[in-house]
């Protein structure tokens, strides 16, 4: 856990949309050994927002399902800016029921900002597919960590923060809508974007507070973009620790923490009713 700070969500905007910011791609192979890729949903086709394979964290079989951004025009039009089709949700799904099977912890990398909102996903069921992704990640029969890396935006995001503990980088943001999305319902302007941001609380430090976020990694000096490497031993030792934490939970207690942990958070009430 790092100490809170008073930087605006709209600072930390600028940060993660640094060129430059690692993706995915260059964390991988920092943090795992021998990944190997699968692709395909086995129904429609392999969706390039979505990337997924099997791999080894220091010695452990995992599964890995990771987000991919592009640096340059060329590779955000191969992985569609980040904004998954349906296909890419139940490509993930598929994966998760493999480590299911053979019994690896599953670990998502998250950075999105948001699910792909196009007619053509529309028509192939990207509402029922997110849906599907977080219905059964909650039963999922594995450890389930998520971490996100930068943008969690929308039900992109929220498709594979299904899980037993879910950690976001400092400079991440993470909400049930964009910054862009909320600007565009409530003032009916996209462009106030970085105002919406700062009334949100859709910080790390926000999200620890009100009990949605577990643990908050550490980037290098200036923002990960400044030091990939180090930044990626901080995901690599938050890895090492959760895993260890939830590999020795039994499987009750483990489906049951995750159940829990959704019913607890947010603030309520309960009252008893009047006869």
């Amino acid at each position: 856990m790092i100490n809170k700070d008073v930087m605006p969500a709209s600072k930390k905007l600028d940060i993660i949309r640094t060129i430059g910011r690692p993706t995915v791609r260059d964390y991988i192979p920092m943090i795992f050994d021998d990944f190997f890729e699968m692709h395909g949903d086995r129904q429609f086709r392999d969706d390039g927002a979505i990337l997924g394979g099997v791999a080894y964290f220091k010695g452990v079989p995992v599964t890995v399902i990771a987000q991919v951004k592009g640096r340059t025009l060329e590779e955000n039009k191969q992985c569609n800016f980040g904004m998954p089709h349906p296909e890419g949700y139940r490509k993930a799904l598929r994966l998760a029921h493999q480590a299911e099977k053979f019994h690896r912890p599953v670990i998502c990398l998250v950075d999105t900002a948001g699910a792909f909102c196009g007619v053509d996903a529309e028509k192939r069921g990207q509402g029922e597919a997110i849906a599907r992704s977080i219905m059964e990640f909650m039963e999922l029969k594995t450890p389930v960590i998520s971490i996100i890396l930068g943008e969690g935006g929308s039900g992109g995001a929220l498709a594979m923060c299904v899980c037993d503990e879910l950690a976001m980088l400092e400079n991440a943001i993470y909400s049930v809508i964009s910054p862009r999305g909320f600007a565009s319902i409530l003032w009916k302007n996209a462009e106030k974007e970085r105002e919406a941001a700062d009334i949100m609380h859709i910080t790390a430090d926000d999200l620890v507070s009100l009990k949605v976020c577990d643990h908050i990694i550490k980037e290098s000096e200036g923002g990960a973009h400044t030091d990939p490497e180090q930044t990626a031993e901080y995901i690599s030792e938050y890895i090492f620790a959760a895993l260890k934490r939830n590999l020795q939970k039994g499987l009750d207690e483990m489906l049951n923490g995750r159940y829990n942990r959704f019913r607890t958070i947010g603030e309520f009430e309960e009252t008893v009713p009047q006869a």
